[in-house]
């Protein structure tokens, strides 16, 4: 990657009235990248994007984007970009190819680029053979996949992506990041903000927002070990989780613990390190027919100590009454 930043953000602010969406936001991006942009609902995601791809104001603070300023001319930064939305926006009653011939002209391609942009967008979103299907007839997944193809017409040097694959299914969700990659190894700039944690893997760095400010910047591995330290333990078995959390959060080596699908991750420091000693201490409670297996830190592990650290554990008990 460039050195020389394609998207430079520097106190970037958002308010409206008394309330702050976004609150001195700083951070850059470097070409060929893939930024992940995560956070809670209503935590500030949708608005920093809106605001880098020029179509809301800044309050206050500066960004550039492919060097141009977002807030002294915004209609410049739309030429330089490529915008997918979180709500599906392209026409359902025209087929796929008519949805593209129609956006080529929105970008003012003229015939013959406008053919060959058509033909390689379909070709990149693996849409060859939907191309005279009408777009209301199409999954979700394949919807999104047009959706980017539409703003990829004009060859931008940026991609914003506000959550792509909400609402979509895994099998989609995984092949529409295939495509995403393979523009990242072509040389496009990707801003993706996406509530799937396990998405953000795929992401070279990835910025946690928590109530309209950035509290972390780095790649995913920094992240967990910077954010999640010690050994977690993966609990198996017939227990409870909540029961598990009860008896094990007074011992001070015990950092955490929380449900993972059918079983639970306790992470923990010191002597309880080792499986073995972390074994007796389960016995010494009573959950003798349980499995001790190794796992890794997560982004949504992560994801929990950011945005309130205090209730690392007590999210258990919640995980829990929400499945019931």
């Amino acid at each position: 990657m460039s050195a020389e930043p394609i998207i430079e953000v520097d106190r970037l602010t958002r308010t409206y009235g008394s309330f702050t969406a976004v609150d001195q936001v700083t951070f850059q991006v470097s070409p060929g990248e893939i930024f992940g942009y995560l956070g809670a609902n209503g935590a500030g995601k949708s608005t920093t994007i809106r605001m880098l791809c020029g179509i809301l104001a800044p309050s206050s603070g500066r960004a550039t984007v492919a060097g141009v300023d977002v807030a002294t001319q915004p209609q410049k930064v739309k030429l330089a970009i490529g915008y997918m939305s979180q709500k599906f926006s392209l026409y359902i009653d025209l087929t796929v190819e008519e949805n593209l011939r129609f956006f080529a002209g929105v970008y003012q391609l003229n015939r013959k680029r406008r053919k060959q942009r058509i033909e390689a967008a379909l070709v990149l979103s693996d849409l060859v053979k939907e191309r005279g299907k009408l777009t209301g007839s199409l999954p979700g997944g394949i919807r999104q996949r047009l959706a980017l193809a539409s703003a990829l017409l004009h060859e931008p040097q940026i991609l914003f992506l506000d959550e792509p694959t909400a609402g979509v299914d895994p099998v989609a969700r995984r092949s529409f990041w295939k495509v995403i990659r393979q523009l990242a190894r072509a040389g496009h700039t990707i801003f993706v903000t996406t509530h799937h944690l396990d998405e953000a893997e795929y992401c070279d760095r990835v910025g946690f927002m928590v109530d309209g400010r950035l509290v972390a910047l780095d790649t995913p591995a920094e992240l967990k070990r910077a954010h999640v330290p010690g050994v977690i333990h993966e609990v198996s078995g017939t227990l409870s989780a909540r029961a598990l959390a009860t008896a094990l959060t007074e011992d001070e080596h015990v950092l955490g613990v929380r449900t993972f699908g059918a079983s639970a991750h306790v992470r923990v420091t010191g002597p309880l390190s080792n499986p073995d000693t972390f074994t007796t201490l389960l016995t010494e409670h009573g959950f003798s027919q349980v499995t001790v297996g190794p796992a890794e830190a997560t982004l949504e592990d992560v994801f929990l100590e950011l945005a309130n650290p205090a209730r690392a554990t007590e999210a258990v008990a919640d995980q829990e009454a929400g499945s019931c």
